[in-house]
């Protein structure tokens, strides 16, 4: 089956920030199909390196495959943000020269209705994106109350009418009357259908987010920058979702040197350094050719940064 991620988002961009280069080495945080991947092992040819990551062991058979053709320049290891630093170390590297970060759910991952991450398939509740850790989403929302829901509905999907949603999930979670991810598409739509998009959208996209801890994970990575990185080395993140937009362009402000402390201090204490030089002074968009090609890239924005010299 031939997936929409051999369509990569905003391709030309990831190259242009990263500046893939021969000898160079780099780190696909979110391999999914590999699509970014082969553009950064194309573009470091002949000798680039690449580690692709990821927490869908499905995906990285996918990749693997795909990629294969490159050899020993190319290795694949499951595992999630948290957990770079050990995975750095167990392939002996301790900085690199780029990393990309594409964040959000893969087309392997929607398109396949044995996952539960659409809402216009029946699938089962589970919305894990490493099938083997974790809870899935029918024992997650077992735990909750309406208040925890909805908190999670609002923060995490910027859900309108989140209670009222939240009590609609639970109640029919607690009848019995939520089987797949179809019912909960039903019982978690807010009003009519407008254009392509689903009313249930945002309540899936905060589900989903959820369940994968993809905040605490993103902040996780966010916090340890430029740790990974060569003096030089670049990051480039895609983000499809304004909280996730929002922390990386804070934390990256930061790492620039800009002082977060509260105003009228007489004096900078939150040991503020220039670390980083921004790539992107203006979060960067794909542009309206590869919206019609591919129109899950229609809200991805793009954000890059280089490590200064220590």
């Amino acid at each position: 089956m031939e997936h929409r991620l051999h369509q990569p988002v905003m391709p030309e961009q990831v190259a242009r920030y990263l500046q893939p280069r021969p000898g160079g080495i780099y780190i696909d945080l979110t391999l999914g199909l590999g699509g970014h991947a082969e553009v950064i092992l194309d573009r470091s040819s002949p000798d680039g390196h690449l580690l692709g990551i990821d927490r869908d062991a499905e995906a990285l058979e996918h990749a693997s495959r795909r990629l294969s053709s490159f050899g020993d320049r190319f290795r694949a290891l499951h595992g999630s943000f948290s957990e770079l630093p050990d995975l750095m170390a167990g392939v002996g590297l301790t900085r690199v020269d780029g990393v990309l970060a594409d964040l959000g759910v893969s087309s392997l991952q929607l398109d396949s209705e044995r996952r539960g991450f659409s809402l216009m398939k029946a699938g089962p509740l589970d919305m894990r994106m490493d099938a083997k850790a974790g809870a899935p989403l029918a024992e997650k929302l077992a735990g909750m109350d309406t208040l925890e829901l909805a908190g999670a509905l609002a923060r995490l999907g910027e859900v309108s009418h989140a209670r009222k949603i939240a009590g609609r999930i639970l109640a029919a979670l607690h009848a019995g009357k939520l089987k797949d991810t179809l019912d909960l598409a039903r019982v978690s739509a807010e009003g009519p259908r407008r254009g392509k998009i689903h009313p249930a959208t945002r309540v899936f996209m905060a589900l989903r987010m959820l369940v994968n801890r993809e905040i605490e994970e993103l902040t996780t990575l966010l916090d340890r920058l430029p740790d990974p990185l060569q003096p030089g080395g670049r990051v480039v993140f895609i983000a499809f979702h304004s909280l996730e937009d929002r922390l990386i362009k804070k934390r990256l402000a930061e790492l620039t040197g800009k002082c977060s402390c509260p105003p009228g201090l007489p004096e900078c204490r939150c040991g503020a350094r220039r670390r980083i030089t921004l790539l992107t002074r203006r979060v960067a968009r794909p542009n309206d050719e590869e919206i019609a090609a591919n129109p899950r890239s229609r809200s991805a924005r793009l954000r890059a940064a280089e490590r200064l010299a220590a």
